[in-house]
């Protein structure tokens, strides 16, 4: 039997979670001489109070989307891919390799050759542990962390020697032709009169949308995101039903992949307009406190990265406007995920009791709970 309602599980603990790590990260702010209410006060502003908060708080979120969504389809097939960093890493040079020597005559054509750069070069990074984790038994979580570390060489070697323009002490590309830059916010129509020019979210955020609905659609309507999920559940009922574990692993990290290096989209092409060096910036990991954060649904998922979005946006403008260091803001976003994951059952299990203790309370007189 069910311990607590599906939406207790989906809604109520991650939200008595978070309401907890920010009245610790309230302390820690009193701890240090500053106004918890007015930094909050800052927070919610800089994060969500003007359209210009509003446009960098989607363009973290979508950045957290893609790399959420990969940690969440290789999760469901029980395989911890902590590689989003590398993968989006090597996504972005995929965008850079298309955008700079293919002449492209319209953004539209050049994206979709962009994504399936990216995509294709985020989904390689990650077949290879994959293929080292289904044949020859290699721990799915060393060989993806230790691949972050080889895709960052990679890409400063390729940037350093062979990518950056003539006489450019700086490790990036040449910007990419005005033809491919991505419509932003502002450009668009109906939408653009809500944002100012300097609107970072641009039409990457759509497709990062329209991910979600392909994931869910994906593993909750297709008999490949059944054979994920039951392989997931347990290895030895899914190889019993015939289900191969090396063409599961394989395909669920090849999405994961895939998806973690489209996140080059939106930072590479439509961000930078150029691949630079630490262009992921920590989004491949902070994509594992989303998936956690959002129970590994399109839908949570989604809901943790407009969070983690405004923690971005939001402690950048409390960095600002008070005299906070910006480390604290790391130590809040740490709590966050402190909370919403690796304390997750200190929230749930009174949860669970409280709702135990009322369903037998509510028990017909003569019958016993359960």
């Amino acid at each position: 039997m069910q311990r607590m309602p599906a939406w207790a599980d989906a809604f109520l603990v991650p939200l008595i979670s978070l309401v907890i790590a920010f009245l610790i990260s309230g302390i820690v702010v009193r701890a240090i001489g500053q106004d918890p209410v007015e930094a909050m006060r800052i927070m919610v502003q800089g994060g969500f109070g003007s359209a210009y908060a509003w446009g960098y708080t989607l363009y973290y979120a979508t950045n957290f989307l893609f790399t959420g969504l990969a940690v969440s389809v290789a999760f469901h097939a029980s395989q911890f891919n902590i590689g989003g960093e590398g993968q989006a890493t090597l996504g972005g040079l995929g965008v850079a390799l298309v955008l700079l020597y293919i002449p492209w005559p319209h953004w539209t054509i050049a994206l979709v050759a962009a994504m399936i750069g990216a995509a294709a070069f985020g989904a390689f990074w990650a077949a290879i542990p994959a293929w080292l984790q289904a044949r020859r038994g290699s721990h799915i979580v060393i060989t993806t962390i230790m691949f972050n570390f080889i895709a960052g060489g990679l890409l400063n070697y390729l940037l350093v020697n062979w990518m950056k323009p003539a006489g450019s002490m700086d490790p990036s590309t040449a910007r990419f032709g005005e033809a491919v830059r991505l419509p932003t916010f502002y450009d668009l129509p109906l939408v653009g009169q809500y944002f100012t020019k300097s609107t970072p979210a641009n039409i990457t955020f759509f497709i990062a949308l329209l991910a979600c609905f392909l994931v869910w659609l994906l593993l909750w309507r297709t008999r490949l995101g059944y054979e994920i999920r039951a392989f997931g559940k347990s290895e030895k009922a899914a190889i019993y039903a015939g289900i191969s574990p090396f063409r599961i692993i394989m395909l669920a990290m090849l999405i994961s992949g895939a998806l973690a290096g489209l996140m080059a989209i939106n930072g590479t092409m439509g961000g930078q307009k150029r691949l630079i060096l630490n262009a992921v910036e920590g989004a491949g990991f902070i994509g594992i406190a989303v998936a956690l954060m959002g129970r590994n649904h399109p839908f949570g998922v989604l809901l943790a990265a407009i969070l983690f979005g405004f923690l971005y946006q939001g402690g950048a403008e409390l960095s600002l406007a008070m005299n906070i260091p910006s480390q604290l803001v790391t130590v809040i976003q740490a709590l966050v995920i402190l909370f919403t994951g690796a304390l997750d059952n200190m929230v749930r299990a009174p949860l669970e009791r409280a709702f135990a203790a009322g369903r037998r309370g509510g028990a017909p007189q003569g019958q016993g709970g359960p």
